[in-house]
């Protein structure tokens, strides 16, 4: 590609691991392709951003997912949305404006995560075209093919049920959406831009390009997606710094025996882990079985066994693939890795998204699900010996993983957005 299609383009998110990995994934691949890309998130992120040879630009509200107590209200089920929306962003609207328009200032293009809500106003506003990222079914609200509310678990049990509950549902939910989003109506009014009415709904949405960012096998186009959606499937960044590889301690640990049981709650909810390791660990014990923890910053207060390994964090796609089973918290990130490594898996969703995706995967016949509260030493026993014992669990993730496998999202994410810069 000559130098006069090369475009500069900003990839804005704000979040976990889960949120920054693809983006980080589309601006090395965009790149490659003789692009300019800069990475516009909060400061935490700066160092393994411009390690990778990547621009970074920080954006408020400067939030750290390494904040224990902040992670224990963003996860909290019921009241995590609430906060993070009302409490965290809302009132630091016109802040994430300001810092979006300075790295924005000679871009050609946006690709943002849904919850930067200045993206669209910048973008209307300085007439910048740009793309909605969407990492996972939930952020779509169909009603043709509804998703499970954290703040409201029994709507696990009602997918089936009439379109027009789901209507009915979603019309509740944008009545509450208009007063949580009254500050983007505002800086809207302040800067001259039309009205809209549902900002953390339908109107969210770029009228340019939304990138469905995840695999087929958990959800597909339906008619009440907005305009100009693409579906692409998962697009995977997997390196943290210098641990790309295994450690010799953890290649040693999976040669010396059966396949392990991994532990994980990604690079969010570990931060919220509550009881989840010192229950795990007791239910492999009384299993007889071998387990890798991904512990994060935790402590685990045991003298364990040899048949137990401890790690703060391995790249997922060196891992997963050698596991009996993954029980994790089910984020998007997180159970997209575990898809693609075809193994079954026992998830423990904590909020957000999390209990869409275990219900999403549980219906796939991969997967097994324990509410957060829920979760004990019997129960976590009682699911993994399902999941280990009965073969259709492992047959239908591996069939599901050559799905995952044979889409490929990262070039045709790329595609897309080049389609758009390039016409």
């Amino acid at each position: 590609m000559g130098n006069s299609n090369s475009k500069h383009i900003i990839f804005a998110t704000i979040g976990s691991f889960g949120d920054v990995h693809p983006m980080i994934a589309l601006a090395i691949e965009l790149e490659r392709r003789g692009h300019r890309a800069t990475i516009v998130t909060t400061e935490v992120y700066r160092s393994k951003i411009e390690e990778i040879g990547l621009g970074f630009k920080p954006i408020r509200p400067d939030l750290s997912p390494d904040d224990p107590g902040l992670m224990a209200k963003v996860m909290e089920p019921k009241k995590g949305p609430e906060f993070i929306i009302r409490e965290l962003f809302m009132p630091r609207v016109r802040e994430m404006y300001d810092d979006l328009a300075d790295a924005a200032e000679d871009a050609d293009f946006i690709v943002s995560g849904e919850i930067v809500f200045a993206t669209k106003i910048l973008a209307e506003h300085k007439n910048i075209p740009w793309a909605m990222a969407v990492l996972q079914p939930s952020s779509f609200f169909s009603v043709y093919d509804p998703s499970v509310l954290a703040p409201l678990p029994f709507t696990k049990y009602l997918y089936d049920a009439p379109t027009l509950f789901h209507r009915l549902l979603l019309g509740l939910g944008k009545r509450i959406g208009r007063s949580w989003g009254q500050p983007v109506v505002d800086l809207r009014s302040e800067l001259g831009l039309p009205e809209i009415r549902d900002p953390l709904f339908h109107d969210k949405f770029s009228p340019d390009l939304n990138l469905a960012m995840f695999s087929s096998v958990l959800g597909s186009p339906q008619p009440d997606w907005p305009v100009n959606s693409k579906q692409t499937g998962f697009v995977y960044y997997d390196k943290q710094e210098h641990n790309a590889e295994i450690p010799a301690k953890l290649a040693d640990f999976l040669d010396s025996g059966e396949p392990p049981i991994v532990f994980t709650l990604g690079s969010a909810a570990v931060m919220a882990a509550g009881n989840f390791y010192e229950e795990s660990i007791k239910a492999v014990q009384n299993l007889g079985k071998r387990a890798v923890l991904l512990v994060g910053t935790n402590t685990i207060e045991h003298d364990l066994p040899e048949t137990f390994a401890v790690f703060d964090y391995i790249p997922y796609s060196r891992i997963l693939p050698k596991a009996a089973c993954v029980v994790h918290q089910g984020g998007a990130g997180t159970t997209a890795q575990v898809l693609r490594a075809g193994v079954p898996q026992l998830v423990i969703p904590y909020g957000f998204d999390q209990p869409d995706n275990a219900a999403r995967v549980e219906r796939l016949g991969v997967a097994r699900t324990i509410g957060r509260n829920e979760y004990t030493t019997e129960r976590a026993e009682k699911m993994l010996t399902e999941l280990l014992t009965n073969t259709k669990y492992s047959e239908n993730a591996k069939k599901v993983s050559q799905i995952v496998e044979a889409e490929d999202g990262l070039k045709d994410s790329c595609d897309a957005i080049e389609k758009q810069l390039l016409g």
